[in-house]
């Protein structure tokens, strides 16, 4: 059943990798702590597995991306005929609050940068990585997969596959094209065809994975005395703040961002509709 459901986010939903995993591990913990057959399933069920979780200290978050992941099953599986209803939909999941990320000072951005040390091996990817990060404010795993083909040094920005597959143009400044142009002669020789365009490489010559770039980031973050708690997102975060706050149109960095919703992008600025509505009537005409 959970192949067949993983068919069916890949295929028919055209989730990403990163969330077709999520959702299947999500639902095969979930399946095998009730140990019951889906039909046999109930809100209380759920409701029950959701606070053992909690007790042992899931957060709000975690606890609604979880119904969130149990909806979208039993939706499958009321779409499959295996069950007649979908039990969460008698299950209240978790209030969260407005999200607001850690976002880095232009300062503290420059300190993580420069903390790197271009003499050591893999210096050079690693700084190239960071200033990718930050410069295009790129997901983990849209600069683990970036391939060298997407990337136009000479024209000044790179072609980012997002999620949904959709592709998006993302300015590449000065700066981090330079990283790049560095760290190529230094790139490791593939492992095998199929990693030959991919930028970012280990020292075996396959694809960096997300968790060695989240290393690499705290890691660096540590090497320049950065005590906040910090991901690549931070970096992403920090890149649409910045823009921001330098004047940038809150529509053009939703368009880089590649975020579906213009909410989405308010988050990671931390600007509210309150600013929207005083800024455009400023502005307006007839205001």
């Amino acid at each position: 059943m959970i192949k067949d459901y993983r068919n069916y986010l890949t295929i028919e939903r055209r989730m990403s990798p990163n969330t077709v995993a999520s959702y299947c591990h999500d639902v095969e913990a979930f399946l095998k702590a009730v140990d019951l057959a889906p039909r046999a399933i109930g809100p209380s069920d759920i409701e029950k597995y959701l606070g053992k979780l909690t007790e042992g200290g899931l957060s709000k978050r975690s606890a609604a991306r979880l119904v969130s992941a149990l909806r979208n099953f039993f939706d499958w599986c009321v779409q499959e005929g295996e069950v007649k209803e979908n039990p969460c939909d008698r299950v209240d999941a978790p209030k969260l609050g407005k999200y607001l990320p850690s976002v880095l000072s232009v300062e503290e951005v420059s300190a993580i940068l420069e903390s790197v040390d271009l003499r050591k091996p893999f210096g050079r990817r690693d700084r190239a990585i960071l200033e990718v990060l930050y410069g295009c404010g790129l997901r983990v795993s849209e600069a683990a997969t970036l391939r060298i083909s997407h990337v136009h040094l000479d024209e000044g920005f790179v072609d980012v596959i997002g999620k949904g597959d959709k592709q998006r143009l993302v300015p590449l400044g000065d700066v981090a094209a330079d990283a790049i142009r560095a760290y190529l002669p230094d790139r490791p020789i593939p492992a095998d065809r199929s990693c030959e365009d991919i930028l970012f490489l280990n020292k075996f010559g396959k694809p960096l994975s997300r968790v060695s770039i989240f290393k690499l980031v705290k890691e660096q973050a540590m090497v320049a005395g950065i005590t906040k708690e910090i991901s690549p997102h931070t970096f992403r975060h920090s890149f649409a703040t910045h823009l921001i706050e330098n004047g940038a149109d809150l529509r053009i960095v939703q368009e880089m961002l590649g975020d579906e919703s213009i909410l989405t992008t308010e988050i990671y600025t931390h600007i509210d509709s309150t600013t929207w509505h005083k800024s455009v009537l400023e502005h307006h005409p007839r205001g």
